[in-house]
């Protein structure tokens, strides 16, 4: 008796081989598709809010040092602080304007004019509008609050001990930004190229996301 049942429970145990096989298969097909599923959302999600709100931007040289090292991850928003247009399947759909104000001491990133096909990032000294006067290694600026001038204090962000070279003074236009480097020493900024207009910003520094040691919000 025992060899006639033999068969049988040869049987069954291809039977429950084969339903673990049909199982095995189909958990993994529904596991790529769970994850191709993920893939598809974050391209939808990611993509828009990637080309029209943020832009990544790669710190190249030393200019910004000690605040920003050479090789770092920032994130850039660009959303409110430049003309953005809207669309789809190259149909413009509509165009944001700029909507969201500089303020002095903001990290940004532009394009520079008279160098084309780069992009640097600088701090905003001088706001539209604004007189700026470099004396003496003393960054003054005048403005309607105070047309006789004020002694820029950068002492939240800059060391004691940097100075401002390169003596000059520029008045801005309505819609001009002076912009510095940092490293005031080893920087190719407004005292090389003069005021940066405000269609020529990409947007300020929102996010230093690499390294992780050194994430900072802006």
């Amino acid at each position: 008796m025992n060899e006639r049942h033999e068969p049988s429970r040869q049987k069954n145990a291809d039977m429950h081989q084969e339903t673990f096989d049909d199982e095995e298969v189909y958990g993994v097909g529904r596991f790529l598709w769970e994850i191709v599923k993920i893939v598809i959302l974050a391209l939808i999600i990611i993509i828009p809010v990637r080309v029209f709100f943020f832009q990544p931007f790669f710190v190249q040289g030393a200019s910004m040092e000690p605040n920003f090292h050479d090789g770092e991850y920032l994130v850039v928003g660009e959303f409110g602080y430049k003309e953005t247009t809207v669309g789809f399947g190259g149909t413009n759909l509509f165009t944001v304007m700029p909507f969201k104000e500089l303020h002095r001491g903001d990290p940004v990133v532009f394009r520079p004019p008279g160098i084309a096909g780069q992009f640097f990032i600088k701090r905003v000294v001088g706001l539209p509008g604004e007189t700026i006067e470099i004396n003496d290694s003393h960054i003054i600026v005048k403005n309607v609050q105070a047309p006789g001038g004020f002694v820029l204090n950068e002492r939240t962000y800059l060391a004691p001990s940097v100075e401002t070279t390169g003596d000059r003074v520029v008045t801005l236009g309505a819609d001009e930004y002076f912009l510095l480097g940092d490293n005031r020493t080893a920087s190719k900024d407004s005292r090389a190229f003069g005021p940066v207009s405000k269609d020529r910003i990409t947007g300020k520094v929102m996010l230093r996301a690499w390294p992780f040691d050194r994430l900072t919000f802006f």
